[in-house]
């Protein structure tokens, strides 16, 4: 099988297997009242851009000759490095869900019954859905060989990421207190024991 139809194939089940993963977590917390929504249009355009970088550009790529003269050479390490870089983010993102629960949210909400979680993988990051995030854009980046689809993942989400993890985090310390001050001085955001 040529590499390129490999890679645009591990893409595809990848981004498959993410909604696959969130739909039940989705149906969920339907039910939750929310109780604290901030930023509602900040959100749908930062989502936005997320999406285009992770979805709508890769997707353009795997489907249409629209990006082709910005190919390069491409080798089956790279192939594998993606795929096993996809699947552990997969991994991750499915973790945080479970660990999440009720509590999770595509968007800065807090529900009336949130609870901080700071056990499973948010033991050792305070955003690890954040992190599973950048690994699947670090994936994207190594399996796609196209300088514009490629890191069109690290642009678009990096985006969502800059714009929104301060709010974020402001709205979790307006919540929680001293107890989220506390979370924070023992936990890195994103990459443990680094940042």
């Amino acid at each position: 099988m040529n590499l390129i139809i490999a890679a645009k194939i591990i893409w595809a089940i990848g981004v498959v297997g993410w909604y696959v993963i969130r739909i039940p977590f989705e149906q969920k917390v339907k039910r939750e009242k929310v109780v604290d929504a901030r930023h509602k249009v900040r959100e749908l355009i930062l989502l936005s851009c997320s999406t285009c970088g992770l979805g709508i550009i890769p997707l353009l790529w795997a489907t249409s000759d629209l990006f082709d003269f910005a190919d390069y050479p491409y080798s089956a390490a790279q192939l594998v490095l993606g795929a096993l870089t996809f699947a552990f983010s997969l991994w991750l993102f499915r973790r945080t869900h479970e660990d999440l629960g009720k509590n999770w949210s595509v968007t800065l909400e807090i529900k009336d019954t949130h609870k901080l979680i700071t056990g499973g993988v948010y033991r050792y990051v305070r955003h690890p859905m954040y992190s599973a995030f950048f690994l699947w854009a670090l994936a994207q980046l190594i399996l796609i060989p196209n300088w514009i689809a490629g890191p069109a993942g690290v642009i678009g989400f990096g985006i969502l990421y800059l714009f929104r993890v301060g709010r974020e985090e402001a709205m979790m310390l307006d919540t929680f207190g001293d107890e989220y001050r506390a979370y924070m001085a023992r936990t890195a955001r994103i990459v443990p024991g680094v940042l």
